[in-house]
């Protein structure tokens, strides 16, 4: 029998609407995995190191080669410094690294702040620690417009219980990128009340119309109070690769590392030899593929909003809001749940990564990481749909 307190966390959402996609031909926008592969430089290096003996197990840490090119990423990019040998992790992807991190930081009780909507796994992690979730709303001012958190309400929510911040930007499943002025009020609010951060940046590369994206971590007094965690999967175009990574001060990757050594202990070495090359030769693909991301965005952007549903464009990830409000309708899972009867389309109901009553009620999430001519067949759909009222 499951345990009580994972009675909670059966089929999930993702299960439910492909299932409904299969049943009637819907195109799958719920999803969010791309139906295109990464570099082929990097998914070459991959099978060679599997036919010239990468095949057993790679130090617990990670490769030397890996860590040393995320040291060099973190430095290049972001101007933060990591010594490979201490303060780096290698995980079996960033959900791993979360999962482990959480394990390794909260005691049962303890309090984990995080903003809502949130990536799913976020709450069966920190129910697995036995902690618990205080729950931030990130909510758009008026419809279509970005979604952004009240500092006062972010302030409120902690407590004498609260541990860890547990924060993702660019954030997934709203599409925001946090400010630095967004960041300067969440590290003031973590280092008066003396918080660990966790930092999910998996999409740091996939900003759009010039966006920034800062870590957190570069703030002042933040660097060693933050678990930065990243992964290849979403930069490279390979998530079910599952390589990730943890950047701390080395009591915190000791931590991390105390628990995730019990969990995978290490994983395959090909592909992180892979991911190491890519690291420091493919970013140009990156840039590419953000580029042709946004067109994506724009492209399916266009088609939601013949239907008039009110469409938050993001500034990062692969995600898309949808707000039926505009339609005089207020329960996006039902929207959701009939799209794919009348529309041929599938999106995930935003409310499913809620905990406060009516936070994502009116929203539907679109991924739009998907080949030019599948969104141009959804976006054909959405019109017809549109056109017959």
């Amino acid at each position: 029998m499951l345990v009580e307190r994972m009675r909670g966390f059966g089929t999930t959402i993702f299960a439910e609407m492909s299932a409904l996609a299969l049943e009637t031909g819907a195109i799958n926008l719920g999803q969010g995995f791309p139906d295109t592969d990464g570099p082929a430089t990097m998914l070459d290096r991959a099978a060679d190191g599997l036919h010239h003996g990468l095949n057993q197990y790679p130090p617990g840490p990670g490769m030397p080669a890996l860590r040393e090119a995320i040291s060099r990423h973190q430095a290049s990019y972001y101007g933060l410094s990591y010594d490979p040998a201490s303060e780096i992790l290698v995980t079996v992807g960033a959900t791993e690294a979360i999962s482990a991190s959480i394990l390794a930081l909260c005691e049962p009780g303890d309090e984990v702040l995080v903003f809502e909507p949130y990536y799913d796994s976020y709450a069966a992690c920190i129910t697995l620690a036995g902690a618990t979730r205080a729950p931030v709303a990130l909510r758009p001012a008026t419809a279509g417009e970005r979604f952004g958190f009240d500092p006062d309400e972010l302030r409120r929510a902690v407590s004498p219980r609260t541990r860890v911040m547990l924060l993702n930007s660019p954030h997934n499943p709203t599409g925001t990128v946090l400010t630095r002025d967004e960041l300067e009020t969440i590290a003031e609010i973590c280092l008066d009340h003396d918080l660990t951060v966790i930092t999910d940046e998996v999409y740091e590369h996939l900003t759009y119309d010039g966006t920034e994206h800062i870590p957190i971590a570069t703030l002042p007094g933040m660097r060693e109070r933050t678990v930065v965690i990243s992964s290849a999967g979403k930069s490279f175009s390979v998530t079910g690769w599952k390589i990730g990574w943890v950047c701390a001060p080395q009591p915190l990757v000791r931590a991390v590392n105390t628990v995730k050594q019990f969990l995978t202990y290490t994983h395959n070495p090909a592909m992180q030899e892979a991911v190491a090359y890519a690291l420091g030769n493919e970013m140009a693909w990156v840039d590419q593929l953000r580029t042709t991301l946004q067109a994506a965005r724009d492209r399916i952007a266009a088609g939601l909003e013949t239907v008039g549903v009110a469409v938050t464009r993001p500034q990062g990830t692969y995600f898309i809001q949808a707000d039926v409000r505009p339609l005089g309708l207020t329960d996006g899972d039902r929207f959701a749940r009939a799209l794919p009867h009348q529309a041929g389309v599938v999106g995930i109901p935003t409310a499913v990564f809620c905990d406060s009553p009516g936070v994502g009620t009116p929203f539907v999430r679109f991924a739009f990481c998907k080949r030019a001519e599948v969104l141009d067949e959804a976006v054909r759909r959405l019109t017809d749909y549109a056109s017959r009222g």
